[in-house]
């Protein structure tokens, strides 16, 4: 006798269904697992793969990241000196300039010093004219001025650009001359 030829009670009907789910169950079961496994080799035979990939862009970013700051280090800056190192400056370099970016040089300035008052664009004007390769002393009577004047040299391509710290009123607390 075969299961067609049951007869349908209720609670035959029920042993079938539950037989038909738990068949159906198995088979889904066993269809996970077999997706489970796939995607597990797939990840398992591509990390070579996808490995060396990584690396190769991991190791151009740490080389992008060290000619970066290689390029950092390598930006010209100009120098913050005190007033003695400034002294030492000016008697070991006769050929420094020394430059008044304040509109004051007139009330009193460093000896020797020229001005280009950064404030009216003289310093800009001047920038041309001036010796990229020359030593510089950049000060004035605020520190804003000073540090606009050095800096501006600097993006012109001047190398040799110090900033006398304190400004003409260090130099002038310290005792030294002025004209």
């Amino acid at each position: 006798m075969n299961s067609s030829n049951l007869p349908l009670t209720p609670k035959t009907d029920r042993l079938i269904i539950i037989t038909t789910n738990l068949i159906i169950m198995k088979k889904l079961i066993y269809l996970i697992i077999l997706v489970l496994i796939g995607l597990g080799a797939y990840a398992y035979f591509t990390q070579d793969a996808v490995t060396p990939i990584a690396e190769d862009m991991m190791e151009d970013e740490m080389v992008e990241d060290v000619m970066d700051t290689e390029d950092e280090m390598m930006e010209i800056s100009y120098m913050d000196i005190s007033v003695e190192e400034a002294v030492t400056l000016i008697d070991e370099n006769p050929d420094l300039i020394i430059v008044d970016v304040s509109p004051k040089y007139d009330e009193g300035h460093l000896p020797g010093a020229v001005n280009y008052y950064v404030g009216d664009g003289s310093l800009d004007d001047a920038i041309p004219t001036l010796d990229a390769e020359a030593m510089y002393l950049v000060y004035c009577h605020v520190d804003s001025a000073s540090i606009a004047g050095a800096q501006a040299l600097i993006d012109a391509g001047f190398t040799n650009v110090y900033r006398l710290e304190g400004n003409y009123a260090a130099w002038t607390d310290a005792g030294y001359a002025v004209e």
